[in-house]
């Protein structure tokens, strides 16, 4: 009893950041999770309230009583309105002349409003008598649902604005932004924190200037958007002393002296983004551009927080046992490396989908993929590689949210269009990328075990993943028959979240909490593993949409610029369009965020391709896959970096120094090129074949 008295004592204490930082943005997550499904629930609340009682629609309202006289004297109303004469001053009477009444005419006209002054009355009767204390309880509980969906609609923006500067200032304070490479020297973290407090003071000051500017312009400032100004400059100065606050606090664990040029590339994405965007913007003297584009996120908050909901969705499955499990599915069959990890990148497809983009998932299960090929005897460098490709092929597959904001930006494109077509990329890429892994430097012989042996264990170890599945299938059955809402792309965002939690509350209960390590049925607990979510959560939402966030800065700068202008707005052949095109994706793929980069092509690429006579959804696929490959891809490769930071420093140094011949020292790299490269050549040109002129 005392023992677990001091486990739940021990659980439930939180360190400062977590009280100020983690639990907040828990709170905001589950609000987020909260007003979306209140709608669902608010629509089932209608129709169960027009069951119940028919006309329902009529009763959320108390009544008004009418005002007119339902006993009305006809010959004494009629006697009245013949006796009135027209005002002397009457325009209309003096433009058209006198017009003599008719008699007739005007009883029939007070016949009809005393008739319809009696159907109020009856109708507010009927109101009156069906508002009974059942009715009122009702209404109250729904209206006050409908109340929680207008506060969160409204709230939407504020929510967005404080999850992004409370998990930004939480990445800077724990040394968590992404960058080419980590800090190891003195020098490499004098370098990027004075930078990083440069950027965020060029973040102050254009949003102070943007908010000044809007003061003075002719048209008026609501309160709204003024509170909104007010909370981005809040946020860029909480986020500047942070900086400094880091800046001015060196780690005695950093090893003295340095080199310059490395430094740099420790410097996070962000603020070389920030650097760049503001001081183009302050020399064509448009101090305030960071400011409006960054501002420009509040038009699409809704994407913004189910990008942080999937990446809250992706830190709780990385708490769970699923990922553990699935790879004790496929052990018994001894696969040699090579095969594993195309099972591992192929599996890893789904939950790619399902998390939202292939940075997400990488962070989440990458950890967990690396280990398992790890200890099944893959070598270094082809764990790295499969582990940075585990994100990359769901990408096309639904439920997708990158492919949801394709089609939300696009009115040419739909997402069964999309989804459609992403199915036969993803097929495509999945065989090459298998061809690529199982042929080009292929080191272990290809034997696997028995099917006789291979089988047993393998139904054996599918026997724990069936209470997930059921829990997995009892969420999504509630919301499909108690709030009919069926496990699609738009649904998704507000479903994980609560698949997620059921999930964390199974383990709670069904295995041993406060068990040893490295005991396999042991669980940490339902709180300490939401806890554990929600901080990494915080950290990776402060990078991933600090670095989104300016991205679409980045675009502005491009869009500003005029470079697309200098291409020719439509060519005469789509096979040199579509050559350009490629060209330019790949390369925006390198240096933006997905999202970002998305909201970029919109509004200057897509133009061109549509008028060279490339499909809609022929573009939107080329575009898909050519973003894959520049996340892959150095000078950046994200997806790397993102395996970098799950698996350790310490690893991929190690990869590095591996011997052998050129490709081996680089499989991590060239395999996914390759694979992803193919696939995007014929991705963008077969098709072509068979429609272009």
């Amino acid at each position: 009893m005392s023992e677990n008295l001091t486990l739940s004592r021990v659980s439930f204490r939180r360190s400062g950041l977590e009280w100020f930082s983690s639990l907040p943005v828990c709170l905001l997550l589950l609000s987020v999770v909260l007003f979306s499904t209140s709608s669902d629930i608010h629509n089932q609340m209608l129709k169960g309230g027009e069951h119940l009682w028919s006309g329902y629609y009529k009763l959320r309202m108390d009544p008004v009583a009418p005002t007119c006289n339902p006993n009305r004297d006809v010959d004494a109303a009629v006697a009245a309105e013949l006796a009135q004469t027209p005002e002397e001053d009457d325009p209309m009477a003096a433009l058209l002349g006198a017009e003599e009444k008719d008699p007739a005419e005007v009883r029939v006209a007070i016949e009809r409003a005393l008739a319809d002054c009696r159907q109020a009355f009856q109708s507010y009767d009927q109101i009156q008598d069906q508002l009974t204390p059942g009715v009122e309880a009702y209404r109250a509980i729904e209206l006050f649902v409908a109340d929680l969906i207008a506060f969160g609609l409204s709230s939407q923006r504020y929510i967005l604005i404080i999850l992004v500067m409370l998990c930004a200032v939480t990445a800077t304070l724990t040394r968590h932004h992404i960058a080419m490479r980590a800090m190891e020297t003195r020098l490499d973290y004098t370098v990027s924190h004075t930078l990083q407090t440069i950027a965020n003071a060029m973040l102050l000051g254009s949003s102070v200037i943007f908010r000044q500017s809007t003061l003075g312009s002719e048209t008026s400032v609501s309160s709204e958007e003024l509170l909104l100004h007010n909370f981005w400059i809040t946020g860029f100065a909480c986020l500047t002393l942070a900086s400094l606050y880091r800046l001015l606090r060196v780690p005695v664990d950093l090893a003295a002296g340095g080199n310059l040029n490395k430094a740099f590339l420790a410097v996070p994405l962000y603020t070389v983004m920030c650097l760049i965007s503001g001081t183009y913007f302050g020399l064509i003297g448009h101090a305030s551009g960071i400011g409006i584009y960054l501002g420009k996120m509040m038009e699409l908050s809704d994407m913004f927080l189910n990008v942080a909901l999937y990446v809250w969705v992706g830190m709780m499955l990385k708490q769970t046992r699923l990922a553990t499990l699935v790879f004790n599915v496929f052990r018994p069959w001894r696969m040699p490396p090579e095969l594993l990890a195309v099972v591992a990148v192929l599996v890893a497809a789904i939950p790619t989908a399902y998390t939202g983009a292939s940075g997400i998932f990488v962070i989440a299960a990458g950890a967990v993929i690396y280990s398992e090929l790890r200890a099944a005897g893959a070598r270094r460098q082809l764990a790295l590689a499969a582990t940075a490709m585990s994100g990359s092929m769901g990408v096309v597959l639904r439920p997708c949210l990158l492919v949801v904001v394709i089609a939300y930006l696009n009115r040419e494109v739909t997402t069964d269009e999309l989804f459609g077509w992403g199915i036969w990329v993803f097929v495509l890429t999945a065989t090459l990328f298998t061809l690529v892994a199982l042929t080009v430097n292929r080191q272990s012989r290809f034997e696997l075990a028995p099917a006789s042996v291979a089988t047993p264990a393998m139904v054996q170890a599918l026997k724990p993943l069936l209470p997930y599945v059921l829990v997995i299938a009892g969420v999504v059955l509630l919301y499909r028959y108690a709030l009919d809402v069926g496990m699609d792309e738009f649904s998704a965002p507000r479903l994980l979240p609560v698949i997620l939690l059921a999930i964390l509350g199974y383990e709670h209960l069904c295995l041993k909490t406060g068990g040893q390590a490295d005991d396999a049925d042991s669980h940490p607990g339902l709180e300490r593993s939401l806890r554990g979510a929600t901080n990494d959560t915080t950290a990776e939402i402060g990078a991933l949409l600090l670095l989104l966030g300016l991205s679409v800065s980045i675009g502005g700068v491009i869009e500003r610029s005029h470079i697309m202008q200098s291409f020719p707005q439509a060519f005469d052949s789509a096979w040199s369009a579509m050559a350009l095109m490629v060209v330019i994706l790949v390369v925006l793929g390198m240096i933006m965020d997905a999202f970002g980069a998305v909201i970029l092509v919109t509004a200057t690429v897509a133009t061109i391709a549509y008028a060279s006579g490339i499909h809609p959804v022929h573009f939107w696929m080329v575009t898909l896959v050519a973003f894959e490959l520049g996340y892959l891809s150095p000078p950046v490769a994200l997806n790397h970096l993102l395996t970098r930071q799950v698996v350790g420093e310490a690893e991929v140094t190690a990869a590095q120094k591996e011997s052998g011949t050129f490709y081996q020292r680089h499989e991590r790299i060239i395999m996914p090129l390759i694979a992803m490269g193919i696939a995007l050549v014929l991705v963008a040109f077969v098709p072509l074949a068979f429609y272009a002129t």
